[in-house]
């Protein structure tokens, strides 16, 4: 097979099964930062089996993309609980609070509007993480992914009205506390 066989092939896969298996992944992980990872390894697993058995080798795309992803959050969650062990991923600051590794962040060069921008969009997500995980998930497939709130009804087994009001409720109380 040639490279621009499989990568089309590839690319018609990846748009046909983008949205159910991010909803997958969304409906079974356990914290919404590492949807984007686990998506991201089950795609790159989908063109390494391309490259080793050919781009006609898959016939039901959404069957196969839905299983390697079942595998990739197994599989995560497992290392992550070993590595748990092992791995510190706080530390303490100077007056004893916890920094956590991802707030170390290179922010130079940056102007008053988009300061106050970020500290919103900051204090948002802060609102938003405090939140049990299933309207952090609404929120992440609603803004993130663009599902819509039948779709996510429907991935997530609850009713739209359930849907509405855990995302216009969250959106009330975000609205309240940033004016």
């Amino acid at each position: 097979m040639t490279d621009s066989a499989i990568v089309s092939r590839f690319n018609e896969i990846y748009d046909s099964t983008y949205k159910p298996v991010v909803a997958f992944i969304t409906a079974k992980c356990g914290n919404t930062a590492d949807i984007c990872d686990i998506s991201q390894e089950t795609y790159m697993e989908i063109y390494r089996l391309l490259c080793r058995r050919g781009a006609s080798c898959v016939r039901n795309p959404k069957a196969l993309a839905l299983k390697i992803a079942r595998q990739k959050l197994a599989r995560y969650y497992s290392f992550r609980e070993r590595a748990r062990i092992f791995v510190p991923l706080f530390s303490e600051s100077e007056d004893g609070g916890e920094i956590a590794l991802s707030d170390f962040e290179a922010a130079a060069f940056l102007t008053e509007d988009f300061t106050v921008d970020k500290m919103t969009v900051e204090s948002a997500k802060a609102i938003i993480g405090q939140k049990p995980r299933d309207v952090r998930k609404v929120f992440y497939l609603f803004y993130d992914v663009g599902l819509t709130i039948a779709e996510i009804a429907k991935e997530m087994s609850v009713s739209e009205s359930n849907v509405k009001h855990k995302l216009y409720r969250t959106l009330k109380e975000i609205r309240a506390l940033l004016e």
